[in-house]
């Protein structure tokens, strides 16, 4: 498996985000919130998680050496991040 996932992949990571407008602003804070410091000064020159950290998520989703994420699965996790905030004020 590459560290990263794969451009066919990001593609359509996304084409699923740009059809839930109502997550595009949960996807730029966690992306901009996974991508490690100073990512505009290394090639790609691109905001995108460290891939170690990368690697270790899509095994621990996946299992076995990981692989790309399903396009559903990226969707679920925005609707996560942006109720997180509320599902924990509420527990205290």
């Amino acid at each position: 498996m590459a560290n990263q996932p794969s451009p066919r992949w990001m593609l359509a990571g996304a084409v699923a985000v740009l059809r839930h407008p109502s997550l595009w602003t949960t996807a730029l804070r966690q992306l901009l919130r996974l991508a490690p410091s100073g990512w505009w000064k290394r090639a790609p020159f691109l905001p995108l998680p460290d891939a170690a950290y990368l690697k270790f998520r899509l095994v621990t989703a996946y299992g076995g050496s990981g692989g790309d994420p399903r396009a559903e699965d990226l969707i679920t996790y925005l609707h996560w991040c942006r109720a997180w905030p509320e599902v924990t004020s509420k527990s205290q």
